[in-house]
């Protein structure tokens, strides 16, 4: 059964507030990192060479869009991909920048 118009555009709005919130380098580096696990603030901020400020304005618009969950533990707070399968997506995006031809053939 296909999707009717509103169902599609409600789906449309709810992707592009996630697509939204990751459409910034610093912000697809962190996510890019975390696919490798967990990481505290401290070890974001010098990865992504920006002060905590910055880095937690970052952090706060991810969390906001779902792409996020974090765990304070202490002083410190620890971030991790809400969505485990993440990784595939930028395997998909890497095909799409990387391949030449008009068709892609994807393993997902």
């Amino acid at each position: 059964m296909r999707p009717s118009p509103t169902t599609l555009k409600r789906n449309a709005s709810a992707r592009s507030l996630v697509v939204k919130a990751m459409a910034h380098p610093t912000r697809l580096l962190i996510m890019e990192r975390l696919t490798h696990g967990e990481q505290c603030v401290n070890e974001l901020t010098h990865l992504a060479g920006c002060d905590v400020t910055t880095l937690s304005k970052h952090l706060a618009v991810m969390k906001k869009a779902g792409l996020l969950v974090c765990e304070k533990r202490g002083v410190s707070v620890y971030y991790q991909i809400a969505c485990p399968c993440f990784g595939e997506f930028f395997r998909c995006i890497d095909l799409i920048t990387t391949s030449r031809s008009a068709r892609i053939s994807c393993a997902c």
